[in-house]
């Protein structure tokens, strides 16, 4: 991976974990029979993000969530990506601790992050995302947690 110079880590933003990593799927509920009737893993929880387009199932793997993302009629980004990729891992996904701040020191570095601020996602929580051409080929997903 290339990295140009400046961006580098100087400890400013305060990553506090995996919080999941996203799988795009043709079927949400037949990927999740999959972790919970084949692996035995609980799931945590299911919802339709309207915003997005998006079916959303999160099966926790100890603590690390599996984010199991079916495109919904009329979504573009997930639905490409399954018809260039097919199934299988789309994002790795880093809980911060202020989302804002994050943004902003990534663009300060020579970032572009998707949006300019964060967007509500799945969990109601704040999201945004970094592009895999800046990260080495990983689409990156910050979240935090809303009050």
């Amino acid at each position: 991976m290339e990295v140009k110079e400046g961006r580098r880590y100087d400890g400013a933003m305060k990553i506090r974990k995996i919080e999941h990593v996203g799988i795009a799927c043709r079927d949400a509920e037949k990927a999740a029979e999959f972790y919970r009737g084949i692996l035995g893993l609980p799931e945590e929880s299911r919802e339709t993000i309207e915003p997005m387009k998006l079916r959303v199932v999160k099966i926790r793997a100890s603590e690390t969530v599996l984010e199991l993302l079916q495109p919904c009629e009329g979504e573009e980004v997930m639905t490409k990506f399954l018809a260039k990729n097919g199934e299988g891992i789309h994002h790795l996904c880093f809980e911060v601790d202020d989302i804002a701040a994050a943004t902003t020191e990534l663009r300060e570095k020579g970032f572009a992050p998707v949006w300019e601020e964060a967007h509500v996602g799945a969990g109601n929580k704040w999201v945004n995302f970094l592009r895999p051409r800046d990260t080495g080929g990983v689409l990156i997903e910050l979240n935090q947690p809303r009050p």
